[in-house]
């Protein structure tokens, strides 16, 4: 692996890969991993904001030994006008690698394309995601010890959330049975639904009705009323189309519900200390994985 844009550039074999590397990662004494990138440079350019994908990613790049070189947009020359070509172009004479989030579709693999050295996408507006898909899949086998045949419900705005269009072609990669849980007018684009049964041939049911019976693995996304043109209107879907207590009374025991956060109305905050609520030991498994892709990325 040297760059990573999305994730269908992955092979089953390249998954499976990142996630042994990970949880040699998590085992890792800190002494031993921070030989692993030391002496490399490291940039974290975010162009959105960003918590848990720009924190977990500093963090995995100063555990592995790396220095880091933070980049600034609004106190950069982007603000004079300086495309994002030439920014990249600059970057990437001074570093290792390069983390890039920006809200434009492609601009990550346009990155790619220009830089010498490994760039890996940390989302690319609603396009792709693939470290989060990476410490998804990582969080699913971790806690049910395998993906294959697992029914896993894919919960909230799945049409403008990249993270649950990337999450699909992955659990298809391994073969889950997927039930996707939307409003009507939220539902997941059809082309992507029918380019990942073709490869891979698992079964994807639709619904705007939420049933937790025999779930294995609920995944809920927010809706991003940021995206709507109307935001009220995304606001009302955000307090309508929820998992509070009600909802998960009678669901399974084992039932692992994870949120790629931030969760804002969509699971209050008494699901929290529910037993079944998996959703920040996800977030925790960010440093891991992204640590594997930072590693083999550097290797490549």
């Amino acid at each position: 692996m040297h760059d990573l844009v999305s994730i269908r550039d992955l092979g089953k074999k390249d998954v499976e890969a990142v996630l042994s590397e990970a949880a040699r990662m998590e085992k890792m004494p800190p002494k031993k991993s921070g030989e692993l990138l030391r002496g490399k440079l490291v940039s974290t350019m975010f162009f959105e904001p960003s918590t848990r994908t720009n924190m977990s990613f500093q963090a995995a790049a100063k555990r592995l030994g790396a220095k880091l070189m933070t980049f600034y947009p609004s106190v950069s020359s982007t603000a004079k006008g300086e495309t994002l070509g030439d920014t990249i172009r600059m970057i990437d004479g001074y570093v290792d690698a390069i983390v890039l989030r920006h809200p434009y579709e492609g601009a990550a693999r346009y990155a790619a394309d220009l830089a010498e050295h490994p760039v890996i996408n940390a989302g690319d507006g609603g396009n792709q995601h693939p470290t989060q898909t990476l410490l998804d899949l990582y969080t699913i086998k971790k806690l049910k010890g395998k993906i294959s045949g697992l029914r896993v419900s894919l919960m909230g705005d799945l049409k403008h959330a990249r993270t649950m269009r990337s999450l699909l072609y992955g659990l298809g990669m391994f073969g889950a049975d997927v039930n996707l849980v939307s409003p009507s007018a939220l539902r997941m684009d059809e082309e992507v639904i029918r380019e990942t049964k073709g490869m891979f041939g698992i079964n994807v049911s639709q619904t705007s009705d939420i049933n937790l019976k025999g779930v294995d693995v609920l995944y809920v996304c927010r809706i991003q009323k940021e995206r709507f043109q109307d935001k009220y209107e995304g606001e009302k879907m955000q307090k309508e189309f929820r998992v509070d207590l009600e909802a998960l009374r009678g669901a399974p025991e084992d039932l692992a519900i994870l949120h790629p956060l931030p969760k804002v109305e969509e699971i209050p905050p008494e699901v929290d200390s529910d037993p079944r609520a998996k959703y920040f030991e996800q977030a925790k498994n960010g440093v891991p994985v992204r640590m594997a892709v930072l590693y083999l990325a550097s290797k490549g």
